[in-house]
């Protein structure tokens, strides 16, 4: 998706699980004559389909069929660097990896089964695999279901990308847009902020770590001066861009996990905010001071309360109703949402 919008709307790493939230990415397509007419498409990533083991899956699954509800088109994204790895498996402890495979696959099978929508299948990753080994792995993945389209695509070198888009346009139906024409995702920066510095733990530590972490946004403090205003003044000296302050919790489920995330004399933290701060400040325009902290809450992936306040809508709707409570030159709120004045 990010190389589609052009623009970092979803964290990545190699490990699985890395997204936990369905993201909405808005693609503005211009009109190609002879071939299609001008769209806007909205993209939802969502979570990676597996069977649910705790809460947190449950979540994750959660937003799987609440993506599924509301859609034109599927696209169903399968690795085929790993597919390859998992075919060419030859001892006994890589033959019960791929049962684990099959039975994962069955699970997403059934799911789109249940679909009166088309399914695209998107093979990821091409440009790392032989076309000897992709047709293969084609055919053995359309006997399992029959895909309105089996488009094979490279993000990194763009491959299959426009074709990618031309059928997407095709199927699609014609309606409204649903969002500005500059605006790329549905998400709000505090919580891509929160994102991010998820991302850099993934990077930056392995195990179990990074899936036993969650990060919240505590405090979120903008510049009084917006980055636009400060790049329009004239003046000799380098403009000082302004900055943004923001404090973080990050969240794990054992003091073990806590003493990794800090590191020795902090060493561990320090690299994951120095990450962290980089991209912030790349996404933002502005300085940023970014403050880290660690705490420990036991079994959180179990605890469906924790989970839920994870939800970046859920904690939209949190901060929206302290602003309001937290206001005393505010008269009382009505029934449909409007604030009366003195």
């Amino acid at each position: 998706m990010n190389a589609l919008t052009g623009e970092k709307v979803a964290i990545v790493s190699p490990k699985p699980q890395t997204t936990r939230n369905r993201i909405a990415g808005v693609v503005e397509v211009a009109a190609k004559k002879g071939q299609h007419p001008a769209a806007q498409i909205v993209f939802v990533d969502t979570p990676g389909v597996h069977k649910p083991g705790t809460q947190l899956d449950r979540r994750m699954l959660q937003e799987v069929y609440e993506a599924l509800e509301t859609r034109d088109l599927v696209l169903v994204l399968m690795d085929a660097t790993r597919r390859v790895q998992l075919a060419e498996a030859d001892d006994q402890e890589e033959e019960k990896k791929r049962d684990v495979w099959t039975s994962e696959d069955e699970f997403l099978f059934g799911l789109i089964r249940k679909l009166d929508c088309p399914v695209f299948l998107l093979l990821t990753k091409i440009d790392l695999v032989s076309k000897d080994r992709l047709l293969p792995l084609i055919e053995q993945l359309t006997r399992q279901y029959e895909f309105a389209q089996v488009i094979p695509i490279s993000a990194r070198k763009r491959d299959g990308l426009d074709l990618l888009m031309r059928r997407i346009v095709d199927v699609l139906p014609i309606g409204e847009r649903y969002f500005p024409k500059d605006q790329y995702t549905d998400q709000p920066q505090r919580f891509m902020v929160a994102e991010l510095i998820r991302e850099s733990i993934l990077t930056e530590t392995g195990e179990e770590v990074p899936y036993a972490s969650a990060v919240v946004i505590e405090t979120y403090e903008e510049p009084e001066i917006r980055p636009e205003s400060a790049k329009k003044k004239k003046s000799a000296a380098p403009v000082r861009l302004p900055l943004t302050r923001i404090a973080a919790a990050i969240y794990c489920e054992r003091d073990g996990q806590k003493a990794i995330l800090i590191g020795r004399a902090g060493s561990k933290l320090k690299e994951i905010g120095t990450t962290a701060r980089r991209k912030i400040e790349s996404l933002l325009g502005t300085r940023v001071y970014l403050e880290l902290h660690v705490i420990v809450e036991p079994n959180w992936r179990e605890s469906k309360v924790f989970v839920e306040q994870l939800d970046w809508r859920n904690q939209l709707e949190r901060i929206a109703m302290t602003q309001v409570t937290e206001r005393p030159d505010l008269g009382e709120v009505e029934a449909g949402g409007e604030v009366a004045g003195e």
